[in-house]
């Protein structure tokens, strides 16, 4: 008869080799159970990689959607203020033009018909009004309603320099630096010399009008590699533009003048070198000067109309 010490042994033993055994059984389901987790997650995280994927296309489509409207919203504000301007121009053109040529003939008889100099002095201011109304008026019509493009081939230097030199006895350029650094052999381009020529007067009074006595301007232009671009730099050292004026420059009618200008130049500016497919920009630092950076094509797509070689149009 075996011993109580030996049946507590074999049970002992078969106790531990019943545990160690289920022991077994229990890591072997949970080692299923765990890879099976792991074969989930690689399926969630591929799943999740291939989500991404698809979604990250999307939501770059959506952003530059976005950012077309806001542009799109930005071009129709623009086209609906043409329209009103182009509206407003018209019926100004036919409603105040004829009298207002009127007053002025009949002001101008009446300055040589007078020797008092108080009444002449009166007579002339009413005679500067009606030609800055006349002048606002012209401008106007010109910024809603320009003309269709006459094309001709422009020598850069040459443009510059007639505008230059009929600029040349004004005051306000007295007691000021004025280069012309445009190359002579920049090549030619395509253009209407009397709208560039407009643009020319109207960037070069500007500068002239922010220039202190002793200052510089300059004109420069360069062809640009690889692209069949010219740009056209006029730079002055003048009082500069500060930062809050500078995104309303090209505005209709937002001057900074204080009753001396008609806030259209940098506007019908804008709109004649638009009109050329090119663009304008203006970088200032405020009293330190600013530079207007024109950028035309060389040569005009769909030209309206061809006229002699190389047009001297100044005024």
């Amino acid at each position: 008869m075996p011993t109580w010490g030996w049946v507590t042994g074999i049970l002992g033993v078969l106790a531990v080799a019943w545990l160690w055994a289920r022991q077994r059984r229990l890591i072997r389901r949970l080692g299923g159970e765990l890879e099976s987790t792991q074969k989930r997650t690689r399926q969630l995280v591929w799943e999740r990689d291939q989500a991404q994927q698809e979604l990250w296309p999307r939501l770059c489509e959506e952003r530059e959607l976005h950012e077309q409207k806001i542009q799109f919203e930005a071009q129709l504000a623009e086209y609906e203020k043409y329209s009103a301007l182009a509206r407003l121009a018209l019926g100004a053109a036919h409603e105040i033009n004829n009298p207002l040529l009127g007053i002025l003939s009949h002001l101008e008889l009446e300055l040589k018909a007078t020797n008092d100099p108080e009444q002449r002095l009166e007579i002339e201011q009413c005679i500067a009004g009606a030609k800055r109304i006349s002048t606002t008026l012209r401008g106007l019509v010109n910024y809603a309603r320009p003309g269709p493009l006459v094309l001709s081939k422009i020598t850069v230097h040459r443009l510059v320099s007639d505008a230059l030199g009929f600029l040349e006895g004004q005051p306000m350029l007295r007691g000021k630096q004025v280069e012309n650094k445009v190359p002579e052999d920049l090549p030619p381009i395509r253009a209407d010399a009397s709208q560039l020529s407009q643009v020319l007067m109207n960037l070069l009074l500007n500068a002239a009008e922010a220039t202190p006595e002793g200052g510089r301007i300059t004109v420069s232009a360069d062809k640009l590699t690889f692209v069949d671009t010219v740009e056209i730099r006029i730079c002055d050292t003048g009082c500069g533009i500060a930062p809050d004026v500078l995104p309303h420059v090209f505005e209709p009618f937002f001057t900074t003048k204080r009753g001396k200008g008609t806030g259209l130049g940098l506007s019908i500016s804008q709109a004649y070198v638009r009109s050329h497919s090119g663009e304008i920009r203006v970088d200032s630092a405020l009293n330190h000067g600013t530079t207007v950076t024109i950028s035309l094509p060389v040569r005009q797509m769909g030209a309206v109309e061809e006229v002699r070689e190389d047009v001297e149009v100044i005024g």
